[in-house]
């Protein structure tokens, strides 16, 4: 019966992680009782489970991306003889079903092949926009396409993929101008080009670069607006064009702190951190290219800005909690840096703060994507929010972003590499 004691722990532990009671301890336990299970089955039967011990440990709930959960499911039960010995022989006709992993692993690869297919694409965007010639900027494309391919990974969501990955690789590329390269006369000039919108030739450009990133970024609101414009009904371009606008001023800001050496309070941080984290541009534009329609006024509720905040200070906190050794070097402010200044606290005792705020902001999102209410927002729509902050649980769930070298593996399995089933 150890089997079913197993496989019950595992569903109970996948309750638990969800509603965040626990967990810590109760994975704990749920470690020691893999462990003794583990090492003391020998038998077929035992496989399955010994393999969801190691993916539950391995992968918990929020960082559990979807396409990752997919392709460990057509692997795990391709290998497992399904017939079960207890007190007689039984047999599931669907788990194990040979027809169906074929089907599965079928679809697998084309979604694969699609997605392949796009990242060729973006690799000749990169290039035609001249985004490669900013030698201070990271290339971060790989990245940028898997946290869209895990996520968004049917094919007939193809238009949402290319926005969110070409609005990720910009975020990055943007970023690093403001934190590396820029002078606050190109970040002024590139703010003040958002806002006209219209642009008078290259006489309104003070550098090559500011030239560079907004003809990029003024491509993909344009090219966005013409995807929408089929699903939604109307130009969301110039909404697309006011969440980069907000993103750069919160940029700026953070800026003028470093280079005058401003201290904010926690309070005025967060009001600009959890925007210049640049989750907006990535995330809000695709709620337009995957399906339903999203009215004015659903952009415009509580909700709407809920989700975003939610889903924007979640991220920036994961991000300023893995990221404080960089910052600390470079001598950037961050929530972590403010938590120490602030208050009589050890080092300890900021991270145990933080990762409770962490906490809180993910089960409060959780909340608002099940909450379902008259005239609100689609239920996949509310989904990207807290899909997005699975991305970035998993991004930094042991390094600092970008720097997890494990991510190339995995993405490599998810874009690339092809499943093979067992005969």
């Amino acid at each position: 019966m150890s089997d079913f004691i197993l496989s019950g722990i595992l569903v109970l532990l996948k309750f638990k992680e969800q509603q965040g009671w626990g967990t810590r301890l109760f994975v704990s336990s749920c470690c020691r009782t893999g462990l003794v299970v583990t090492g003391s089955a020998s038998k077929p039967v035992f496989v399955k489970q010994r393999n969801q011990v190691h993916d539950a440990l391995t992968y918990p709930y929020n960082v559990d991306l979807d396409r990752l959960g997919h392709r460990r499911n057509i692997q795990q039960y391709s290998n497992i003889d399904n017939i079960w010995t207890l007190k007689t022989s039984y047999c599931c006709p669907n788990i194990g079903n040979k027809d169906f992993l074929e089907l599965a692993a079928e679809d697998f690869s084309l979604c694969q092949s699609i997605q392949q297919k796009e990242l060729k694409q973006l690799g000749r965007w990169i290039i035609d926009y001249k985004l490669d010639k900013l030698s201070f900027a990271r290339q971060e494309l790989g990245y940028c396409y898997f946290s869209a391919a895990t996520i968004l990974y049917a094919p007939e969501l193809s238009d949402a993929r290319i926005s969110w990955a070409k609005n990720g690789v910009l975020i990055t590329v943007v970023d690093d101008f403001f934190d590396v390269r820029g002078s606050m006369e190109e970040f002024v000039n590139l703010i003040q080009l958002l806002e006209k919108w219209e642009v008078d030739g290259s006489t309104d450009f003070c550098s090559e670069q500011v030239e560079i990133l907004f003809t990029a970024i003024r491509g993909s609101i344009h090219e966005i607006g013409g995807m929408a414009l089929a699903r939604q009904a109307r130009d969301v371009s110039r909404h697309v064009n006011d969440i980069w606008v907000d993103v750069v001023k919160s940029m700026f800001k953070e800026a003028e702190w470093s280079r005058y050496k401003l201290v904010p309070t926690m309070v005025e941080y967060m009001k600009y951190a959890h925007v210049s984290l640049a989750l907006g541009p990535i995330v809000l534009p695709a709620l337009y290219l995957v399906g339903p329609k999203i009215s004015e006024e659903m952009v415009s509720s509580p909700e709407y800005k809920n989700l975003y905040e939610g889903m924007s200070t979640c991220g920036r906190l994961l991000n300023d909690w893995r990221g404080i050794q960089r910052d600390s070097d470079e001598g950037t402010i961050n929530a972590m840096s403010l938590l120490l200044r602030e208050g009589d606290r050890s080092f300890d005792d900021a991270v145990e703060e933080v990762k409770r705020a962490i906490e809180r902001e993910r089960k409060q999102l959780l909340r608002l994507v099940l909450l379902e209410r008259d005239q609100g927002m689609p239920k996949c729509c509310k989904q990207l929010f807290s899909k997005m902050v699975k991305v970035l649980h998993f991004f930094y769930m042991k390094d600092d972003g970008f720097t997890n070298e494990g991510i190339v593996d995995v993405a490599e399995s998810i874009i690339n590499d092809t499943i093979h089933l067992s005969p």
